[in-house]
């Protein structure tokens, strides 16, 4: 079983999902004009002009007190066919998510040659590797309760694939 899998796994048994609505403040987030949506919301990944949607994986999500949980393939799986960002080593990237509340919590995997490795994500960007090749990550994201670290109001992974020339 790869880590990432297993990583998963344990990640939603410790978590687990609440069926407690997003909210922002005490309000539900229906009442303060954000719109619900069926799914986790789309993120993208830019670098320069360039911008490529990341693929929804595994998630759980919560609308109006319901929560739906999907699993899915990991991301080399989830990826196949997709055509690859190119990139420059080195090269910052950036996460985009048009959506409130953001997650307060963030996890990013990188798959390269059979091993994985975690990558450090500051003000919602991270930097290219060095070494010339094909990259594939698994982004992880929660809306975890303020209130109590163990309750998730929504979490999400997100797959996506650069090459770096």
């Amino acid at each position: 079983m790869s880590k990432y899998l297993l990583y998963v796994i344990v990640l939603l048994a410790l978590i687990g999902c609440s069926n407690e609505v997003l909210s922002e403040g005490n309000l539900p987030i229906t009442e303060n004009k954000i719109v619900h949506k069926a799914k986790p919301p789309n993120v993208y990944i830019e670098t320069g002009n360039s911008r490529l949607e990341t693929t929804l994986g595994t998630y759980c999500w919560h609308v109006e007190g319901k929560g739906t949980c999907v699993d899915t393939v990991g991301p080399i799986d989830l990826l196949k066919g997709k055509k690859p960002l190119v990139v420059k080593a080195g090269e910052k990237i950036h996460f985009v998510m048009d959506y409130e509340p953001k997650p307060n919590k963030f996890h990013l995997l990188q798959i390269h040659n059979n091993s994985e490795e975690e990558v450090e994500v500051k003000n919602e960007q991270f930097l290219a590797p060095t070494e010339k090749g094909i990259y594939y990550y698994s982004y992880g994201v929660w809306w975890l309760n303020q209130n109590n670290a163990n309750v998730s109001k929504g979490d999400a992974f997100y797959a996506f694939v650069i090459e770096v020339k």
